[in-house]
This record gives C-alpha cells, structure tokens and sequence, in this order.
C-alpha cells in the first residue's frame, strides 16, 4: 500500500472522508467532505499522519507552528510536538481570524501555519496576514489535505500529505446527481 492509499484508508476507517451533499466553508458544493475532525479522536492516527506530513518538512525551517482553530488545533499541536517546537494558534472574533490568549509573534520569529484542508485556502491566508502584522515570518504553510486542485496559491511554500481533489461546484451549478440529496454544513 502507498502513502496515499494509506491515508485515505486512515481517512476511511476513521469517518472523516464522507459523501452526500455538503456546503463548505468556502460556499462551494460537493459530493465529498474531509472532517478531519474525525481523524482527531484517534491520537494514534493522528500522529502517524503528522509523521509522514513531517517528513515532507524536512526543509522547513520555523520555530512556531501556528493552525488557525478549529480543524488545525491537533494537527498544529501533534506536528509542533514532533518538530519540537512552540505552539500557537488563532481563532475567531468578530468574523475573522485573530491571535488572542495573549500570545505573541516576535518581530522575525520564523512562522510553520498548519491547517487540516484547504480548499480556497482563506483561512491559512488570514493567518499569513498575522504573521506578517505581528512582524513575523511565514516560512511555509503545511496541510493535511489540499483539496484545491492546485488553485490555493500562497506567497510561501505550501505542503500537503495528501492532494486529492473531488468536484466542487459553484451554488448554481450544481449537478443532478447532487440536487435530489439534502444539503448539509458539516461544519470545519
């Protein structure tokens, strides 16, 4: 079995990848969703994914992770543990993301931004945004799941373990097949 063979059976046994018809963050459609969420509650899994994620790094430099809360929290804690470094997060206020709990970026401070899938890639950007407010340094971004077929562009280096695309369609465009199924938001 390959990595991405072995991921996506970790993706599966675990219920993360599900099918029906599901609105995303994003707004898009699809017939697919990563809850990574899922994944979460076997730390056992979660470390054997980061771990092969974390290999993938070898030429990272940082010396903080930041994950953007809620589906980068694990991930962003397990992959700071296994490189051995500190760990912040940002979460929501007012709509948008925010550094809180008194946590600081030093002016420099070399900055690792962990998510659990991108698919527009909004959220890593508004944590790049902080780091750069804060004087930090964004040295590269690192995903479980890049579902954005190559269309999420970042300034710094971006690093998935896995690159699986399904369809997403637009609200208008959405194809028979997923009209007659109920439309759910799974959450993040």
């Amino acid at each position: 079995m390959n990595d991405n063979e072995k991921i996506l059976s970790i993706f599966k046994e675990t219920g993360a990848l599900m099918e029906g018809h599901f609105i995303l963050r994003s707004g898009l459609h699809s017939g697919h969703f990563f809850q990574c969420a899922r994944v979460c509650e076997h730390l056992d899994r979660v470390s054997e994914l980061v771990e092969m994620l974390v290999k993938k790094l070898a030429n990272v430099e940082c010396d903080t992770v930041l994950a953007p809360a809620m589906g980068g929290l694990v991930l962003g804690q397990e992959v700071a543990r296994q490189l051995g470094k500190r760990f912040i997060f940002a979460e929501k206020q007012d709509g948008n993301l925010v550094l809180r709990r008194n946590f600081k970026i030093a002016s420099g401070e070399k900055i690792l931004i962990v998510e659990d899938v991108i698919t527009r890639g909004g959220r890593v950007q508004e944590c790049i945004d902080i780091v750069k407010q804060c004087g930090g340094t964004p040295s590269a971004v690192s995903v479980l799941v890049d579902r954005s077929e190559g269309k999420a562009k970042f300034e710094i280096p971006c690093v998935s373990l896995l690159e699986f695309s399904f369809p997403t369609y637009e609200a208008d465009k959405i194809p028979e097949h997923l009209k007659n199924i109920e439309a759910t938001h799974p959450g993040s």
